[in-house]
């Protein structure tokens, strides 16, 4: 059992938890609790530790077989609580933490599901919660896979991970040196280039999506820069009300993404 909180193991989560350098020089990213433990594809595991005492208290009774079940699959290393603690980026940990593997995905891999591709191309978006929320969306809705500019926040970062609620592991999503050529690398595939901007002239329920689609949302603060709303083939705005401009961006998102989802459901499309 790991007992000082000067060993190097633990000195190693705690730099994976603040630094996204270390994180992608190393290939891995670290979570916490037991949901996501338990969604973790075991072969993205590298490491498990667990608190002294660890219990099951956070967990559902029909969890608590298959918890148990997984962790005797999995190698796992002890700590103390203090040590535990030290470790948590979390204020009440449940006493389990993991190091798991980044996983790498391709445009082309986001294309091979079989279905009618749907996109979401992320610029500049800098809030942790905000990316998490956009990404477990993103599964919900049946994305097939997120594209995001260099500058966006970090996918692994702690509380955009937690967001995900394991989402993480499942959505497929890769950060473009150059979301412009990435852009334009869609269209040449035949997707079409929604832009949710403020000069749009259509609302958003009045496309039809049901050909393969992508989606573009800016930055919290400063939405689409214009050299990559310029790419769109359609602005498409959403009604506001009240003296509100805009709204957050997962919430941009998820109206985007279930508009095209229930027009592909049910083979309509969204025009009145």
């Amino acid at each position: 059992m790991i007992t000082s909180v000067t060993n190097q193991k633990v000195k190693r989560i705690v730099q994976l938890n603040k630094k996204a350098g270390e994180r992608k020089k190393e290939g891995v990213f670290v979570v916490e609790g037991i949901k996501m433990f338990l969604e973790a594809p075991e072969a993205m595991l590298e490491e498990v530790y667990v608190s002294e005492g660890f219990g099951e208290v956070f967990c559902a009774e029909a969890e608590k077989g298959i918890l148990a079940d997984k962790l005797k699959r999995c190698a796992y290393e002890t700590v103390s609580g203090e040590v535990f603690a030290k470790m948590s980026d979390t204020q009440s940990p449940q006493g389990i933490l993991c190091v798991v593997r980044q996983p790498v995905y391709t445009l082309g891999e986001m294309t091979e599901n079989g279905r009618v591709p749907l996109f979401l191309v992320l610029e500049n978006l800098q809030d942790p919660g905000n990316l998490g929320t956009v990404i477990r969306t993103g599964e919900g809705a049946g994305v097939s896979g997120i594209l995001m500019s260099r500058d966006t926040v970090d996918v692994y970062n702690p509380k955009t991970v937690r967001a995900t609620m394991g989402s993480v592991y499942r959505v497929p999503f890769l950060y473009a040196e150059d979301i412009r050529a990435a852009v334009r690398q869609l269209k040449e595939m035949g997707v079409g280039i929604y832009a949710a901007h403020l000069k749009g002239e259509k609302c958003y329920d009045e496309c039809d999506y049901r050909a393969p689609a992508a989606f573009l949302i800016g930055n919290e603060g400063n939405g689409l820069t214009e050299e990559t709303a310029g790419l769109a083939d359609t602005y498409i705005r959403i009604p506001m009300g009240g003296r509100l401009e805009s709204l957050n961006a997962a919430v941009a998102s998820a109206l985007l993404l279930y508009a095209a989802e229930g027009q592909r459901r049910r083979g309509g499309s969204g025009k009145m």
